[in-house]
Order: C-alpha cells, then sequence, then structure tokens
C-alpha cells in the first residue's frame, strides 16, 4: 500500500502543488505515495460555509472553529483510521528528523492545516491530534509546512532516492549537520578542493568527514551539538559515563 497523504484545508488547489515534480513528483505518478485533499469548508453547517469566528475574550484576527474541524477530522479518521492526524502549527513541538523517519515508515498522515489565528485548543482536547512545527516562523498558514513535512517523509519513501544509502549521512540523521561538499574543477576562483578529498585514501576521508561535521555542527549549531554529545556521552542503560 502506498503512503497516503489526506491534507485538511482551506486551500485544497495548493497540493500537491510543487510535490507534483522532481522526486516526489515521479513518485506520486509511480503510485508511491497519493494525495488527498480534503476542503474544510465542505463540513461547514450554514450557507456562508463559515469555518471560523472571533476570539473568545477579543483580540484580532478569526479562529477555526472546533466543531467544524470536528467534522473535518472525523471524516477523514472514517476513511483512514490507522493514520495519524497532525496539526501544522507554531505551538507544537518541533518535528525532528527521527519523527520524519517514523512518519515515513508508516501509512501516511493527515494533516490538518491552519489558518488565521490558529485552531479553538478544545479541538485538541477533543480528538487525537499531534501538533507539530517546522520551526520557528510564522507561515500565513499550515500548508505551506504541510508541503514541508510530506517531501520530507516522500523522499524517504522505498525507491523514490535513487540509492538505499542516499540520506544516511545527510543532515541531522546522525545528530549532527552534514560535512561540507565539493565538485569539480578542483580549482575555482583560486579556491582549490581540500586535499583529502583528492587523496583516494578513504578511511582517511571518512576520518575528516566526521571531524568537518563535528566542527561545523558545534560552531554553527550548539543546540544540536549539546544534544549529540549528550547521546554520545551516555552508556547503552542510560547512565551518563565518567569524563
Amino acid at each position: 500500500m502506498s503512503f497516503q497523504a489526506q491534507l485538511l484545508t482551506l486551500y485544497p488547489e495548493m497540493f500537491p502543488g510543487p510535490l507534483g515534480v522532481s522526486l516526489a513528483g515521479r513518485a506520486l505518478a509511480e503510485g508511491k505515495w497519493a494525495c488527498d485533499p480534503i476542503h474544510i469548508r465542505d463540513f461547514a453547517t450554514d450557507r456562508h460555509r463559515t469555518v471560523d469566528d472571533t476570539p473568545a475574550g477579543g483580540g484580532a484576527g478569526m479562529v477555526l472553529r472546533a466543531d467544524i474541524l470536528a467534522l473535518a477530522i472525523d471524516h477523514a479518521l472514517a476513511k483512514r483510521p490507522d493514520l495519524p492526524v497532525i496539526a501544522m502549527t507554531p505551538r507544537g513541538a518541533p518535528v525532528t528528523q527521527g519523527r520524519i523517519r517514523e512518519l515515513a515508515a508508516g501509512p501516511g498522515a493527515t494533516i490538518l492545516c491552519g489558518r488565521f489565528e490558529g485552531f479553538d485548543e478544545r479541538i485538541f482536547e477533543a480528538r487525537p491530534v499531534e501538533q507539530v512545527s517546522m520551526g520557528d516562523i510564522i507561515l500565513s498558514g499550515g500548508e505551506m509546512g504541510a508541503l514541508m513535512l510530506l517531501d520530507a517523509c516522500i523522499r524517504l519513501l522505498p525507491g523514490v532516492m535513487g540509492a538505499a544509502s542516499s540520506g544516511d549521512e545527510e543532515s541531522f540523521e546522525s545528530g549532527l549537520l552534514e560535512y561540507p561538499h565539493y565538485t569539480r574543477p578542483v580549482i575555482w576562483e583560486g579556491r582549490m578542493i581540500p586535499e583529502v578529498l583528492r587523496s583516494g585514501d578513504h578511511a582517511k576521508i571518512a576520518a575528516w568527514r566526521k571531524q568537518r561535521a563535528e566542527e561545523d555542527t558545534r560552531l554553527r549549531r550548539p543546540d544540536l551539538w549539546e544534544r549529540h554529545i549528550g547521546v554520545r556521552d551516555q552508556s547503552p542503560s542510560g547512565a551518563q559515563r565518567e569524563k
């Protein structure tokens, strides 16, 4: 069975969007994944197809109504009860590559795309919805975040990337940023490819790449580095090793 993406959205025309080209587009055409946009307004109960209302307690903007969202989520769950429901929201937990791998290994996901000021909080109390964030940024809506999430999953599906090992050494897979890459020409604007990469010594190349990954992570992403050394310094039982 292919990876199924159900998108609960006010803008179904945004899908598959950029996921209809390149690797994801080819995988879609080959049936490795499927895209099913579901219009939230189809579950509105008035003639104006209203899905939002003013914030309780006052304030700017509008809030997506819990009753309408519940109808849309229930519809999606009835179609595919095996899919986790994921809401794109800056209030969610930052998504990790580990979570992406878990999703890619499963049957797919139902993704709820927010708009306006966000969701009525009661929807998260009443329905099994996982809240995730794609980073400390604010987007106009959850659709762009959903595209990012799906792209990260689709590229990990069997047969999508050219080689099964293509993603093994990429950033975040080992808890580190990826090492820098170079290609021809050997000299460009007076800058030369590092000698070790031209040596043909695979052991030295591997050691250099590991060192650069660690150095770049420590300098560019100290938060990742702290987590990495914390995991590295723990024994298999979880006990901290003596320094």
